[in-house]
Protein backbone atom coordinates (compact mmCIF):
# COMPACT_ATOMS: atom_id res chain seq x y z
CA UNK A 1 0.00 0.00 0.00
CA UNK A 2 1.72 3.39 -0.88
CA UNK A 3 1.91 6.19 1.47
CA UNK A 4 -1.10 8.33 -0.25
CA UNK A 5 -3.31 4.79 0.47
CA UNK A 6 -2.50 5.07 3.84
CA UNK A 7 -3.00 8.42 4.45
CA UNK A 8 -6.14 8.51 2.66
CA UNK A 9 -7.56 5.09 4.31
CA UNK A 10 -6.06 6.99 7.44
CA UNK A 11 -7.94 10.12 7.19
CA UNK A 12 -11.53 8.40 5.76
CA UNK A 13 -11.18 6.15 9.31
CA UNK A 14 -11.14 8.92 11.21
CA UNK A 15 -13.38 10.99 9.83
CA UNK A 16 -16.01 8.32 10.34
CA UNK A 17 -15.26 8.13 13.75
CA UNK A 18 -15.69 12.25 14.38
CA UNK A 19 -18.70 11.91 12.33
CA UNK A 20 -20.32 9.28 14.66
CA UNK A 21 -19.04 11.43 17.65
CA UNK A 22 -21.09 14.61 16.68
CA UNK A 23 -24.26 11.75 16.24
CA UNK A 24 -23.76 11.51 12.47
CA UNK A 25 -23.31 8.16 10.21
CA UNK A 26 -19.98 7.41 10.03
CA UNK A 27 -20.35 6.85 6.04
CA UNK A 28 -20.76 10.71 5.91
CA UNK A 29 -17.64 11.32 7.94
CA UNK A 30 -16.19 8.73 5.05
CA UNK A 31 -17.94 10.46 2.21
CA UNK A 32 -16.58 13.85 3.26
CA UNK A 33 -13.17 12.62 3.83
CA UNK A 34 -12.49 11.19 0.64
CA UNK A 35 -13.65 13.72 -1.20
CA UNK A 36 -11.52 16.13 0.70
CA UNK A 37 -8.77 14.08 -0.24
CA UNK A 38 -9.44 13.91 -3.79
CA UNK A 39 -7.96 16.58 -6.00
CA UNK A 40 -10.71 15.73 -8.46
CA UNK A 41 -14.63 15.86 -8.33
CA UNK A 42 -15.60 12.06 -7.85
CA UNK A 43 -18.92 10.24 -9.59
CA UNK A 44 -21.33 8.46 -7.27
CA UNK A 45 -20.06 5.13 -8.73
CA UNK A 46 -16.63 6.49 -7.98
CA UNK A 47 -17.36 7.28 -4.28
CA UNK A 48 -18.93 3.82 -3.72
CA UNK A 49 -16.02 2.22 -5.24
CA UNK A 50 -13.62 3.88 -2.89
CA UNK A 51 -15.43 3.27 0.30
CA UNK A 52 -16.83 -0.29 -0.91
CA UNK A 53 -20.59 0.50 -0.62
CA UNK A 54 -23.89 0.25 -2.60
CA UNK A 55 -25.28 3.29 -4.19
CA UNK A 56 -28.76 3.08 -2.43
CA UNK A 57 -27.28 4.42 0.99
CA UNK A 58 -24.30 6.58 -0.73
CA UNK A 59 -26.86 8.08 -2.83
CA UNK A 60 -29.07 9.26 0.14
CA UNK A 61 -26.09 10.22 1.91
CA UNK A 62 -24.85 12.64 -0.84
CA UNK A 63 -28.59 14.32 -0.94
CA UNK A 64 -27.96 15.11 3.15
CA UNK A 65 -24.76 16.55 2.35
CA UNK A 66 -25.44 18.57 -0.05
CA UNK A 67 -28.96 19.92 1.83
CA UNK A 68 -26.37 21.02 4.69
CA UNK A 69 -24.37 22.89 2.28
CA UNK A 70 -21.25 20.43 2.66
CA UNK A 71 -20.47 19.18 -1.05
CA UNK A 72 -21.51 19.76 -4.29
CA UNK A 73 -22.42 18.69 -7.47
CA UNK A 74 -19.97 19.70 -10.58
CA UNK A 75 -20.54 19.17 -14.13
CA UNK A 76 -17.65 17.32 -15.51
CA UNK A 77 -18.01 16.81 -19.36
CA UNK A 78 -16.50 13.70 -19.71
CA UNK A 79 -20.45 12.25 -19.73
CA UNK A 80 -23.43 12.52 -17.89
CA UNK A 81 -22.48 11.49 -14.14
CA UNK A 82 -22.83 13.52 -11.76
CA UNK A 83 -19.64 14.92 -9.89
CA UNK A 84 -19.30 15.68 -6.16
CA UNK A 85 -16.49 17.72 -4.64
CA UNK A 86 -16.70 19.30 -1.04
CA UNK A 87 -17.88 23.17 -0.85
CA UNK A 88 -15.32 25.63 -0.80
CA UNK A 89 -16.48 26.62 2.91
CA UNK A 90 -17.27 23.41 4.02
CA UNK A 91 -16.42 24.61 7.87
CA UNK A 92 -18.19 27.63 8.09
CA UNK A 93 -21.27 25.54 6.74
CA UNK A 94 -20.85 23.10 9.14
CA UNK A 95 -20.34 25.61 11.84
CA UNK A 96 -23.30 27.29 10.83
CA UNK A 97 -25.42 24.17 10.42
CA UNK A 98 -24.72 23.74 14.12
CA UNK A 99 -25.58 27.35 14.93
CA UNK A 100 -28.88 26.54 13.19
CA UNK A 101 -29.71 23.94 15.84
CA UNK A 102 -28.43 26.27 18.68
CA UNK A 103 -30.96 28.81 17.25
CA UNK A 104 -33.44 25.91 16.97
CA UNK A 105 -32.69 25.03 20.89
CA UNK A 106 -33.67 28.94 22.02
CA UNK A 107 -36.68 29.11 20.36
CA UNK A 108 -37.80 25.82 21.77
CA UNK A 109 -36.55 27.27 25.39
CA UNK A 110 -38.29 30.58 24.76
CA UNK A 111 -41.85 28.82 23.60
CA UNK A 112 -41.61 26.15 26.20
CA UNK A 113 -40.93 28.80 28.93
CA UNK A 114 -43.79 31.12 27.73
CA UNK A 115 -46.18 28.07 27.65
CA UNK A 116 -44.63 27.06 31.35
CA UNK A 117 -45.72 31.04 32.63
CA UNK A 118 -49.20 31.11 31.77
CA UNK A 119 -49.49 28.26 34.36
CA UNK A 120 -49.29 29.40 37.55
CA UNK A 121 -48.89 26.59 39.73
CA UNK A 122 -45.98 26.79 42.04
CA UNK A 123 -44.66 23.37 41.41
CA UNK A 124 -44.01 24.36 38.34
CA UNK A 125 -41.51 27.21 39.91
CA UNK A 126 -38.37 24.80 39.17
CA UNK A 127 -39.33 24.01 35.33
CA UNK A 128 -39.79 27.64 34.81
CA UNK A 129 -36.03 28.44 36.48
CA UNK A 130 -34.65 25.78 34.40
CA UNK A 131 -35.74 26.59 31.42
CA UNK A 132 -35.48 30.25 31.46
CA UNK A 133 -31.67 29.02 32.08
CA UNK A 134 -31.71 27.24 28.79
CA UNK A 135 -33.14 30.13 27.35
CA UNK A 136 -29.94 32.22 28.20
CA UNK A 137 -27.79 29.66 27.30
CA UNK A 138 -28.30 29.08 24.07
CA UNK A 139 -28.93 32.74 23.88
CA UNK A 140 -25.25 33.85 24.80
CA UNK A 141 -23.76 30.52 22.74
CA UNK A 142 -25.81 32.13 19.41
CA UNK A 143 -24.08 35.17 20.16
CA UNK A 144 -20.83 33.45 20.17
CA UNK A 145 -21.67 31.43 17.52
CA UNK A 146 -22.40 34.53 15.27
CA UNK A 147 -18.89 36.57 17.00
CA UNK A 148 -16.85 33.45 15.94
CA UNK A 149 -18.09 33.54 12.20
CA UNK A 150 -17.42 37.67 11.60
CA UNK A 151 -14.24 36.58 13.29
CA UNK A 152 -13.60 33.45 10.79
CA UNK A 153 -14.75 35.54 7.80
CA UNK A 154 -12.50 37.76 8.23
CA UNK A 155 -9.52 35.15 9.03
CA UNK A 156 -10.64 33.44 5.63
CA UNK A 157 -10.25 36.53 3.34
CA UNK A 158 -6.71 36.98 4.90
CA UNK A 159 -5.89 33.61 4.21
CA UNK A 160 -7.62 33.87 0.82
CA UNK A 161 -5.84 37.02 -0.26
CA UNK A 162 -2.21 35.61 0.68
CA UNK A 163 -2.46 32.94 -2.00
Amino acid sequence: MSPEEKIKNEIIQNFGYAYKAFGLSKIMGHVIALLMFSPVPLSLDEICENLNRSKGPVSQIMRRLRDKNLIRRVWQPAGRKDYYEIQPEIFENAFRNNLELVKNNTRLAQSLSESVKKEKSESLDKLRGRLNEMHLFYLLMEKHFERFLNEWTKERKKSITKK
